[in-house]
């Protein structure tokens, strides 16, 4: 008869078990002082409740785990599933990495690093700067779960623009079990309705969330936000929120001022996220150092201070971490081409027309008056439009009145502000504009001659839709054709809304034969982020698959794994974009190992040349020099701008490649040279600092050692596999082999649709425990629904109490792997840990036991391995009647129960392993902390199983 609990306000053992609602439940860590947090002792973190002390606090109490009984006795088979069962569904795992017991993802090795490198440091401050698809994303996760899982911090913020903020909130809650709500303009007035009080700040009251960091900056939020920010900040995407180089980026100011102001707490936690850490511009680079630590700055022109720095920052590239602690992480290699077309004739007339109509209401574009520099920027709207396509040209000049978002660009701002970003790729990173610039067309002020010749301009373009007027796109279609052919699943990336959809409406029909079966998509900024990420995921179920994008998806979503190819069907004026775009798919977790690029550019078109011959393919010589993308320094901007007013201004007889050299003899060269002068600088110091902050001191052998500890504790990805095999035979299903050793597909019996509810999938199903090895597989980790979901259900028939054959907690088996009576005991571990706050963990062991002569117990050793190694291997030798079954498990239980501390050597050994591990940890991060105080429970019984000698080995 259970006792009631001595409360002392909300003194609860934390890992204790009580007894409420008629069932028994795990005592957790409290959130709430009059909420008690608990988890059924028998299921997974999926079933935890809250029970409200006030009301519900007289009807808790003690509570004590169900010894097995004997009423159905199994053999031994079982052991190792009920093991793998309790195990996989541990989240608090006894383990040094409190974290990952929760995470679904397996972290790469060298993804362990920043995490070894933030728990060296307090507060948290942090810059990972590490290539493009290393990981950043999942490295900034993981500090941000151990912190939140070890009490370092208690509340967390994602900053980031907002086209990356439902991409955060997915990975979070998809692969971290961080639920975070998403903060964007579209959702405010839904959250401040939901709010318990009027009073209470938003910011104050989520937990964790994701938010646009331009909503945040504003006047409107940044007050509330700086009062009740979380006290752990990651922000993505931060080198746009580093302090300008120049006075002119005011957007950009703004956000730094946030950060800024939120670093006036000297104990938050900060993680900053961002491939391209340096763009050229000293103060910029130096200003987030600012952030992580005021003293890094250092003073203008000083050398920087590498070894004061290095505790803060990683930045690796990809050489760094291919082959790192012994495991290989492959990335695609990259086969790079460009391939040209020639205006077709009446497109050529077209542009040389529209070039001569821009030249003559452009003037000087020196010119100050406002009114000349709208003209000027619709004069190059047009023309880029026109090169773009005919979609695009008939666009811009039939619909004038899409403009930029007003809280994006002030009514306020100058032309060359408002229309910049509008009309050109804009060197800053940050969401692609992708609707053909209308705007300054609309503003231009034309007379009433100009108005009919843009009339008679848009009469033309329409006529050339289609491959014997429009070159460029015949030239797409065959490009497409070698793609597919070839085994490629290609996306085509575009500039504008409009050529996105021309191309849609005109390439099926150039695409002949390679059309059979293609499936094809049009994915713009036009669609919502789910109407995208369905879309994509429609398409990803195609054998044969063609996307064209404008550059809407050139950041956010990631495709490698649906695609292996990119076509730039518009040169991109911005290098960074031309990254940006084939790093979608050439990235970690690319099936294929090599990723195909191709540029078209015009052979004729004097702005492509200049711009392939100035930018592009200065870009990739350095990526071809030190295979890692150097940014284009700050002042690119200036040098597309300077082509584009040359190309108005230069009047030339001469077409094609000769109008082309004329134009390079035209500019001013000395922009040309301190651009190419200072991309080189920047390269040079990407190659020196790489080496600096790689992290190297951190030794690969220590990291191991704790991956494997842990392993150890939670399962690994061989204890995942045999678990879905075993269980699924135990509800009528399989787990077939489809191609060895990664394919496999899973018949799941009895629990089909248990299955289906938890994942969405349909069974029969092909999974996967490597992502690379099938990307149209489910990929199931250790934390996937799929698992939970068997691993919920092995436990409850197992523990319900009508029992199962199938599962029994009792066994017995004749066996010739054992020459004495051998005990397997399956008992769960729980802990107290007492660090900076109170933390349950837990683990389970299958022990095994014998009697030496004396009758005395002795554990097998390896304790933690020797009963899984047993369990592993037995067979059995032959029958045991069901009397002499009940009589050895009683025996066994009996002499368990007549000597009360049977468990304390086990309990001992498994508390000194696990202080041993996490003085090891405090040893690897180089850090005094408080010692670790362990207090321990009896251990559960959830199983015991006898071997028997017997038969010949």
């Amino acid at each position: 008869m259970s006792a009631p609990i001595v409360r002392r306000g909300t003194d609860y053992a934390v890992g204790s078990l009580v007894t409420a609602r008629g069932r028994d439940w795990i005592v957790l860590p409290p959130d709430e002082p009059d909420v008690l947090r608990l988890r059924s002792v028998t299921a997974g973190a999926s079933e935890e409740i809250g029970i409200f002390l006030p009301i519900e606090g007289e009807g808790i109490h003690v509570a004590r785990f169900p010894a097995p009984g004997v009423e159905t006795i199994g053999d031994a088979a079982g052991a190792l599933t009920l093991f793998d069962a309790a195990r996989l569904a541990l989240r608090s795992g006894a383990a040094p990495f409190r974290s990952l017991g929760r995470i679904s993802v397996v972290p790469r090795p060298y993804q362990f690093v920043p995490l070894i490198m933030a728990l060296r440091l307090d507060p948290v401050r942090l810059l990972l700067a590490d290539d493009v698809g290393v990981g950043k994303t999942v490295e900034a996760a993981m500090i941000a779960r151990e912190a939140l899982d070890r009490g370092l911090a208690k509340r967390l913020a994602v900053l980031c623009p907002a086209h990356l903020c439902d991409q955060w909130q997915r990975e979070l809650s998809e692969k971290f079990a961080i639920e975070a709500e998403l903060v964007i303009h579209s959702r405010l007035s839904r959250l401040e309705r939901s709010l318990p009080r009027q009073d209470i700040s938003l910011f104050a009251h989520l937990q964790h969330f994701v938010a646009s960091i331009d909503l945040l900056k504003s006047d409107r939020h940044r007050p509330a936000f700086l009062s009740g920010a979380p006290d752990l900040i990651v922000v993505d995407e931060a080198h746009t929120a580093a302090r300008p180089g120049h006075a002119g980026d005011r957007t950009q100011h703004q956000r730094f001022e946030l950060l800024r102001a939120l670093m006036e707490d000297s104990r938050r936690h900060l993680i900053l996220v961002t491939a391209t850490p340096h763009s050229g511009v000293e103060e910029s680079f130096r200003s987030l150092l600012g952030l992580l630590k005021p003293a890094l700055e250092g003073n203008p022109g000083a050398p920087l201070n590498h070894r004061a720095v290095m505790p803060h920052v990683v930045q690796r590239r990809r050489r760094d971490v291919e082959r790192w602690l012994g495991s290989e992480t492959p990335f695609p290699s990259r086969d790079s081409s460009e391939i040209s077309y020639d205006l077709s004739r009446d497109y050529r007339r077209l542009f040389d027309d529209v070039l001569d109509y821009c030249r003559e209401t452009v003037g000087d574009p020196d010119e100050p008056s406002t009114r000349q520099r709208v003209r000027h920027w619709a004069a190059i709207a047009l023309l880029r439009c026109v090169l773009s396509s005919p979609g695009a040209a008939e666009a811009v000049l039939a619909n004038r009145s899409r403009r930029l978002e007003e809280d994006t660009v002030p009514p306020d701002a100058v032309p060359d502000e408002r229309y910049g970003g509008e009309v050109l790729d804009g060197m800053a990173d940050g969401a692609a504009v992708d609707y053909a610039p209308t705007g300054p067309l609309q503003d231009a002020d034309w007379t009433d001659a100009e108005q009919r010749r843009l009339t008679d301009f848009l009469r033309r373009a329409k006529t050339l839709r289609g491959r014997a007027g429009d070159h460029k796109l015949a030239r797409l279609a065959e490009a497409v054709k070698e793609l597919l052919n070839g085994g490629c699943r290609p996306i085509v990336f575009c500039r504008f809304i409009p050529t996105a959809r021309y191309l849609g409406e005109q390439l099926p029909a150039l695409l002949g034969e390679a059309r059979r079966g293609l499936d094809l998509r049009v994915v713009t900024g036009e669609m919502g982020d789910e109407q995208r990420r369905e879309t994509i995921a429609e398409l990803a179920g195609s054998e044969r698959r063609l996307l064209i994008a404008t550059d809407c998806l050139s950041e956010g979503i990631n495709l490698q794994e649906h695609f292996d190819a990119v076509i730039h069907y518009d040169l991109p004026w911005n290098p960074n974009r031309l990254e940006q775009r084939e790093g979608r798919v050439d990235r970690f977790g690319q099936p294929k190992d090599r990723v195909r690029t191709l540029l078209l550019y015009g052979a004729d078109n004097q702005v492509d040349l200049v711009v392939l011959d100035v930018l592009i393919r200065k870009a990739r010589q350095i990526r071809d020099t030190l295979n890692v993308s150097v940014p284009v320094p700050a002042d690119a901007e200036k040098v597309v701008q300077t082509v584009v007013d040359t190309v108005l201004m230069h009047r030339s007889r001469s077409r094609g490649r000769a109008a082309t050299v004329q134009l390079e003899l035209a500019f001013d060269t000395g922009d040309i040279s301190r651009l190419h002068r200072a991309w080189d600088e920047a390269a040079e110091r990407e190659r020196r600092d790489g080496a600096h902050f790689a992290q190297g001191g951190i030794r690969p052998d220590e990291v191991a050692r704790e991956i494997a500890a842990t392993d150890g504790v939670l399962g690994d990805s061989g204890a995942v596999l045999r678990f879905l095999s075993e269980a699924s035979m135990r509800f009528g299903g399989q787990l077939r082999t489809v191609a060895a050793p990664h394919i496999h597909e899973l018949h799941a019996g009895d629990l089909r649709d248990a299955l289906r509810r938890a994942t969405g999938a349909d069974f029969p199903c092909t999974i996967t425990l490597d992502r690379r090895a099938d990307p149209d597989a489910l990929y199931v980790g250790r934390t996937h629904p799929v698992v939970a979901a068997l691993c919920e259900a092995v436990l409850g028939r197992t523990f319900a109490p009508d029992s199962d054959e199938r599962f029994p907690r009792v066994g017995v088996m004749r066996t010739a792997e054992v020459r004495r009576r051998t005990v397997l005991l399956l008992v769960r571990l729980r802990y107290l840990l007492r660090e900076r706050v109170q933390e349950f963990a837990e683990e389970v062991v299958l022990a095994a036991t014998q009697r030496d002569d004396e009758g005395r117990l002795v554990w097998l050793d390896p304790i933690e391995s020797a009963g899984r190694d047993l369990a592993a291997s037995v067979r059995p030798a032959g029958n045991v009647a069901p009397a002499e079954k009940r009589e050895q498990i009683e025996s066994v239980l009996g002499d368990l129960t007549a000597e009360p501390g049977w468990f304390a050597p086990l309990v001992e050994r498994r508390r000194d392993a696990l202080a041993e591990a996490h003085r090891r940890l405090r040893r690897m991060v180089d850090r005094a902390a408080p010692d670790l105080a362990i207090e321990t429970y009896e251990p559960d019984i959830l199983g015991c199983f006898v071997l028997l000698p017997g038969g010949v080995r």
